[in-house]
């Protein structure tokens, strides 16, 4: 019996359309699926070209809105997405002889890039019985829509129904990449002013706010650029492109392997620890506290 080819839009393009669709926001939809803003919006485009159709969305200020076209295939992927999404959970508790603990895990988008992401294999070999499924979001804590088993945030806070542990301390200082220091020395703190400053959207202050904590409250840089994400910023500063206040656990890695340095070690911002919140009734789940004793474990060698 002949079986037509079934004709499936790029699947990629369909998730960045879903989350988008669903957030409201290109913006948030990046941060939920681990890319970028740009990366987004290629999705949607590459989706509008593959359907032929007119466009999916009509873009405001800050928030993006559904036209009729895209409401109605927003209606039909969602439905799917969700069969796919519970028929790959019924297969994944169906397997083997091994029982396997499914952790959920939302986690702030940079951390989970910059220091979970590149640690995971480790307890993924240590701990095969437990399986983390992660997903990424900048929303507070009492604000996500889905439940969790682990959310990581900064910390300490206080949510109603929530409690938490301390995980991994931070602090913030100037970092860049050897490269750059060859080319322009920083033997002080004034030299600074010969340099392109990186900063995020979302944190204005932190280079006046170091600044004026190193007794340099009236320099002026070079230059500046300013980023959305923090883990642009840090992206920037490894390749080059100027000096960024670098949260020493997120950059750990990159100052041990020498991809970053620190010019004035001595100087640095306090900021805020990351935390893991626990919904009321989970706090004492053994597979959290495994998974929560095994971060504040690689905390500490972090520091």
């Amino acid at each position: 019996m002949f079986v037509p080819r079934r004709s499936l839009p790029p699947l990629n393009a369909v998730r960045a359309f879903e989350a988008a669709a669903r957030l409201g926001s290109f913006k948030e939809a990046a941060a939920e699926l681990s890319v970028t803003h740009g990366a987004v919006s290629q999705q949607i485009r590459l989706l509008e070209e593959w359907l032929g159709a007119p466009s999916l969305f009509r873009r405001s200020v800050r928030r993006v809105v559904l036209t009729p076209a895209g409401a109605a295939l927003l209606a039909e992927f969602a439905p799917a997405l969700d069969r796919i999404s519970a028929a790959v959970q019924q297969h994944r508790e169906r397997r083997g002889d091994l029982a396997v603990a499914v952790l959920r895990v939302n986690a702030l988008a940079t951390f989970s890039l910059r220091w979970l992401l590149p640690r995971m294999s480790r307890f993924r070999a240590e701990h095969p019985d437990i399986e983390v499924r992660l997903s990424t979001s900048n929303d507070p804590v009492d604000a996500l829509s889905e439940s969790f088993d682990v959310v990581i945030r900064g910390g300490p806070d206080t949510f109603h129904g929530f409690s938490s542990r301390f995980l991994v301390s931070e602090r913030r200082l100037p970092v860049c990449s050897p490269s750059l220091l060859a080319q322009l020395p920083l033997n002080e703190i004034a030299d600074l002013s010969r340099h392109t400053l990186l900063h995020v959207t979302s944190m204005p202050r932190l280079w006046r706010d170091w600044l004026t904590e190193a007794g340099q409250s009236a320099l002026e840089p070079a230059a500046a650029l300013t980023f959305d994400h923090f883990y642009l910023t840090i992206q920037a500063a490894l390749d080059g492109l100027g000096v960024a206040m670098g949260p020493t656990a997120l950059i750990a890695d990159d100052l041990a392997a020498g991809r970053l340095v620190t010019p004035f070690p001595d100087v640095s911002l306090p900021a805020r620890s990351y935390f893991a919140y626990f919904p009321a009734g989970r706090s004492n789940d053994p597979h959290s506290a495994v998974f929560c004793d095994w971060l504040e474990q690689q905390g500490r060698m972090t520091g």
